[in-house]
């Protein structure tokens, strides 16, 4: 089976394309490094999913902003989707967040313009929303520097990156559900905790300063609608074990 990962050299990308591999396909990497810009239609792009049986968009953007998010996610998306609507492709799968339809901050208002744009599409699909990474407590204390690092007070159900890669290259090998799935780590965790836990494992003498982010948004992130709800798949790195690992 031919499975194109669009942002296929990113941090998940990279991994979604060792999985494919692994599982015996063949792995084609749309990315700016192959050649191919995803926020705009190219021959390059039709060349590259010419005999694709699924597409999975793993492809991001590190903002805050809401234009800038919206920009992103709706060119891609767009680019993607009109390419495979061409081309024939049978799946499109893409990459989502657990809860970004019940927390409206600014980079989650592109991910439902994402979700929006694939469900109106006449290409097959299936959404995979993900709770957050082990990976962002240690972007989170990076967003402060010196003695303090604030923290927002936060509700999350971690997972490893190469669970949700593995899941979704099993997902797009399975064809399109039409829906949306989710997957999350083993078990919900403070966001606050986390953060101490990691400074600890490093070494670090820095405070944690909790800090309640305003608005609807924050008053979801901390009361857990960050979290998965109904039938999820659970992933079964614990945080305390990828913590081990890391530090």
């Amino acid at each position: 089976m031919r499975i194109a990962v669009a942002g296929g050299t990113g941090t998940t990308g990279r991994r979604v394309v060792d999985h494919v591999r692994d599982a015996g396909h063949e792995a084609v990497v749309l990315s700016r490094s192959a050649g191919i810009d995803l926020r705009a239609p190219s021959g390059a792009l039709d060349d590259a999913l010419t005999g694709v049986a699924a597409v999975i968009d793993a492809s991001n953007v590190t903002t805050l902003s809401r234009p800038a998010s919206e920009r992103f996610f709706g060119a891609v998306t767009r680019t993607l989707l009109d390419a495979e609507s061409r081309l024939g492709v049978g799946h499109h799968v893409a990459l989502s967040i657990v809860g970004s339809d019940r927390v409206d901050t600014g980079y989650y208002a592109g991910k439902r313009l994402q979700e929006k744009l694939i469900r109106e599409s006449d290409v097959p699909w299936t959404v995979v929303r993900a709770t957050q990474f082990h990976e962002f407590t240690d972007q989170t204390l990076a967003m402060t520097r010196g003695p303090i690092a604030v923290v927002p007070v936060m509700r999350s159900q971690p997972i490893a990156v190469d669970e949700v890669a593995a899941f979704l290259v099993e997902v797009a090998a399975a064809g399109p559900r039409r829906a949306v799935v989710e997957i999350a780590g083993p078990a919900p965790e403070s966001q606050v905790d986390l953060a101490r836990q990691v400074l600890r494992a490093r070494g670090s003498r820095r405070l944690v300063l909790p800090v309640r982010l305003p608005g609807s948004a924050g008053r979801g992130m901390a009361s857990g609608a960050l979290l998965p709800t109904g039938d999820v798949r659970r992933g079964e790195q614990d945080f305390a074990s990828w913590l081990a690992e890391t530090a």
